[in-house]
């Protein structure tokens, strides 16, 4: 009976996981369950980072025994606190808590200062390391990968639903983004700046769009836990984890209107806008081709195209997602859509804390009280 109980109970835990939704797991927690399964990360990461505690003007011989002593720091490390923590001193930790983190970050700060005082390195290093503590906590923590995969999955059937805001947003955009599309000085724009500065007028497009979709997170959470009937109260942090299902399903949408508006404008300055034409308009001598002819017909792919290509799908993807936001008949029927693609996983939700309560009673030596769990 346990044994069967025990069974089901990770069965149900795998299928949450599966819908990208970790943090609905009983007693999830990042010291167990994030980390612990990062360490291969951690380990690799401090290998790599071992390179700081080399200095090139240093001989070969004693290069080579700053990369032991980094080496023998991190096994000193592990045996250290694995003793601080009752485990025998080579085991793999079963607990990745502060104590181990901070090590992750302070060790390989710790060696290009002792092998070559190098404190930039040292503060970079640092930097590093809590960045990928930060994003293995993210990507691992809440799902990141299941949830991609889940939401990929149902993406068709999501973007039948905002067909509506579709047919009405889109021919409007394109239109607009036509007249500004010809016009010199948004090429001049685009083409004058630098490689540098174009991307962050892209990242900030991206950013802002972001900004607005998240507003919209909160209330869209708790209608949809409201419809979908989970089989107890979410707390923040389970909030926060549907919440990154719901934006990246918003964020996929956005996506895929930017990518065809990015085509769509490849394909029209491909056709239309000849070389001198682009030349005259952003002052590049010789815009290189970077299409061969199809069928005949030249196709004037060049640098300059791509460049303004790519910010006329930025503003695009900045003005849909704004779109999303401020139209009520859209959020509703997404959310709708949503509700009935999450019941599924809402479901087993209910079940697996009916498993879990089962499993603590019997621990606990009581009776059962109630169905007994499918």
């Amino acid at each position: 009976m346990e044994g069967e109980l025990t069974r089901q109970i990770a069965e149900h835990e795998r299928a949450l996981r599966r819908a990208g939704l970790p943090n609905l797991i009983a007693d999830y927690s990042a010291a167990e369950d994030v980390f612990t399964r990062a360490l291969p990360v951690f380990g690799l990461v401090y290998l790599a980072e071992i390179a700081n505690a080399l200095n090139a003007d240093y001989s070969v011989g004693v290069n080579a025994l700053a990369a032991i002593g980094g080496v023998v720091v991190a096994l000193g490390a592990v045996a250290v606190l694995n003793a601080l923590r009752g485990r025998p001193p080579a085991s793999i930790p079963a607990r990745v808590g502060t104590p181990e983190l901070a090590a992750f970050v302070l060790l390989p700060m710790v060696l290009p200062l002792v092998f070559g005082g190098q404190w930039r390195s040292a503060l970079v290093t640092g930097a590093v390391n809590l960045t990928v503590i930060g994003v293995v906590y993210l990507v691992i923590g809440f799902g990141i990968v299941p949830i991609a995969v889940w939401v990929g999955a149902r993406f068709v059937d999501q973007l039948s639903a905002s067909l509506t805001i579709l047919v009405r947003a889109v021919p409007i955009l394109v239109f607009f983004a036509l007249i500004v599309f010809f016009a010199a000085e948004v090429w001049q724009v685009f083409w004058s700046v630098s490689t540098v500065r174009f991307w962050i007028g892209v990242a900030f497009f991206v950013v802002l769009g972001s900004a607005f979709l998240s507003t919209r997170i909160p209330a869209s959470v708790g209608e949809l836990v409201r419809g979908s009937e989970p089989g107890a109260p979410l707390t923040r942090r389970q909030r926060v984890n549907v919440g990154l299902v719901i934006f990246m399903s918003y964020g996929l949408q956005v996506l895929s209107v930017a990518t065809a508006v990015w085509l769509f404008f490849l394909a029209i300055g491909a056709i239309l806008v000849d070389p001198g034409v682009q030349e005259s308009w952003t002052g590049a001598a010789q815009a290189r081709e970077l299409l061969p002819s199809v069928l005949g017909v030249e196709l004037h792919v060049t640098p300059p195209l791509l460049r303004v290509a790519t910010g006329m799908a930025a503003i695009s993807g900045l003005y849909y997602a704004v779109a999303l936001v401020v139209d009520p008949s859209y959020r509703d029927e997404l959310v709708e859509r949503l509700t009935v693609q999450m019941q599924e996983t809402f479901t087993v939700h209910a079940e697996y804390l009916r498993l879990v309560r089962h499993r603590d009673e019997l621990a606990a030596g009581s009776a059962w009280v109630g169905p007994p769990p499918a």
